[in-house]
């Protein structure tokens, strides 16, 4: 969290960005707070001595988080509450095109058997028997390597039976290696593929992609996330023409040689279920840690709580000022800084952009950029000892929701039954169906809210009066008040002064922070970690 200090030698405006606050994402709009910073005499960091970058988590952060997912299952999360709060401008959907062709990028030929026989064309290949293709024939052998028995025109080879979920031995098995695979085999144009149902595919793609052992540590809920994700993100993928490998370019996968009963578990247990955006398959994309708060992007930014238990939640890299130099091409460095950040979490969040100076000039460049060059576990990531705080940024939120989703409502039971009593007899289900019940409850929160804020005000002016140092300066507003959400999910209203800020929930009153207070709250994590304050600071 940027250090904010109200001074009494120079007023120094504040906004919300400035307080490293992001506005709550709600159903019919978004209320944007500014997003200049108060002026600061930023010193740029000296960099004769290596430079330590504290960082948090590991991967993009875009969708959702597989240590979070983790860590909400453990909590009690079911992987529809999982799904839900990461893909939050999504709805649960099913698969309308199943077939999914997977290029396998390290076979350079076909060659297989199966125990149970296969089929080639209208030609049934009977147990024992291989097959091989090259140049649009099929040769029929006895055994791998064996005698011929026939040839017939064809480039793919499929199992003896249709349908998912076959037993093992009425799997393709390469001649070559052993490796195993459900469906299809075949060769064309792009080389060797798998074409098989999406959910065979989804089988061997869970246990590459996250950890089995998780079902045996009360993950279960984790795994069977995981599992939408990946069918629905191969089938979004193919319906944007892409072409899909078996890499990290696409998802790993390793056929049913990769699979885990677990994760297998997991995957039956999901079967045909996705995720839909604008009633298509949404691309949920997914990586190992978050480190606490989503990156934004297609999907709302959200905080992520469960993340907590990620080995990556928190780490820190010493990086030689000569590897930054280098990296960046600016020759000897003079300074390396973070000047743009999206404020979403501890440190000014993920970096937006950073500035590289040195002998040979001045080079800015993305946090993604940043983390690629100087092979960094994220973008998300603050330089020790720099004096000068990054310009905060609205987090990025996809074309699908333009200006924002829909507020991740299911934490909020609790608070909205103390606005509205009976809350709990309406339930919690998808957010989207019931938006328009819970809207209401919303205006009523921010209609006292308003009213406990102006009253506010009018007796902070008053103590201001009675002050003969005038010390806290003006207590005239900067912006609009905001509905935002605290650490736990529950809403309020926050209202940016001129030199302080007040806070208004139906659980804690309405109270205001102002000087040392205000610097000690924020300094401590502010709203994210302490909630909302429940007495006044106003020195």
């Amino acid at each position: 969290m940027p250090n904010v200090r109200p001074s009494r030698a120079k007023k120094r405006t504040l906004t919300f960005a400035a307080l490293g606050l992001a506005p709550a994402l709600l159903a019919g709009g978004l209320v944007v707070g500014g997003t200049d910073v108060f002026s600061s005499d930023g010193v740029a960091l000296a960099a004769n001595t290596p430079i330590v970058l504290d960082g948090h988590g590991h991967g993009h952060g875009r969708g959702l988080g597989q240590w979070g997912a983790y860590g909400y299952a453990k909590q009690g999360w079911s992987a529809d509450q999982i799904l839900r709060h990461y893909y939050g401008n999504t709805v649960a959907g099913k698969v309308s095109t199943p077939d999914v062709t997977v290029s396998l990028s390290e076979k350079a030929s076909v060659g297989v058997h199966a125990a149970a026989g296969m089929r080639v064309g209208t030609q049934t290949v009977a147990p024992g028997q291989a097959v091989s293709l090259s140049g649009g024939t099929a040769t029929i052998t006895d055994g791998c390597g064996g005698a011929v028995v026939s040839t017939v025109p064809a480039t793919q080879v499929d199992p003896i039976n249709p349908g998912t979920n076959r037993p093992d031995q009425e799997l393709l098995t390469f001649c070559n290696g052993g490796d195993k695979y459900r469906g299809s085999i075949g060769i064309g144009p792009g080389g060797v593929y798998n074409k098989l149902h999406v959910d065979d595919y989804v089988k061997g793609v869970i246990p590459k992609e996250s950890m089995p052992s998780w079902g045996d540590t009360g993950g279960f809920e984790a795994l069977k996330a995981q599992a939408v994700a990946a069918r629905s993100y191969v089938l979004a993928g193919l319906a944007a023409g892409r072409k899909i490998d078996n890499t990290q370019a696409s998802q790993m996968y390793h056929g049913a040689s990769g699979e885990d009963p677990r994760t297998s578990r997991a995957a039956d247990a999901t079967a045909g279920q996705i995720r839909l955006l604008n009633g298509k398959p949404a691309l949920t994309e997914f990586s190992a840690s978050t480190g606490g708060y989503t990156a934004g992007g297609l999907f709302p930014a959200v905080r992520d709580a469960g993340d907590s238990i990620a080995p990556d939640h928190s780490w820190s890299a010493t990086v030689s000022a000569s590897s930054i130099g280098s990296a960046f091409g600016v020759g000897s460095l003079k300074s390396f800084e973070v000047i743009e950040a999206n404020g979403l979490g501890e440190g000014g969040g993920r970096v937006v952009k950073v500035r590289v100076t040195g002998t040979g000039g001045t080079v800015e460049a993305s946090g993604n950029d940043a983390r690629v060059k100087l092979q960094l576990k994220s973008d998300w990531f603050s330089v020790r000892g720099q004096k000068s705080m990054p310009k905060i940024v609205k987090p990025q939120v996809g074309p699908d929701s333009p200006g924002g989703g829909l507020l991740d409502l299911s934490p909020l039971g609790a608070v909205l039954n103390q606005i509205v009593p009976g809350l709990s007899a309406v339930g919690l289900p998808d957010v989207t169906g019931i938006v328009g019940e819970v809207t209401p409850m919303l205006e009523k929160l921010v209609t006292e809210g308003l009213k406990q804020l102006t009253a506010k005000q009018v007796d902070l002016k008053q103590v201001n009066l009675e002050r003969s140092d005038n010390s806290q300066g003006s207590t005239g507003t900067v912006a609009k008040p905001e509905l935002l959400t605290d650490g736990k999910g529950l809403p309020g209203l926050v209202q940016v002064l001129e030199n302080g800020v007040i806070y208004f929930s139906p659980l804690t009153g309405v109270h205001a922070l102002m000087g040392q207070s205000l610097t000690d709250f924020l300094n401590a994590g502010g709203l994210a970690a302490l909630g909302f304050p429940t007495r006044d600071g106003l020195g």
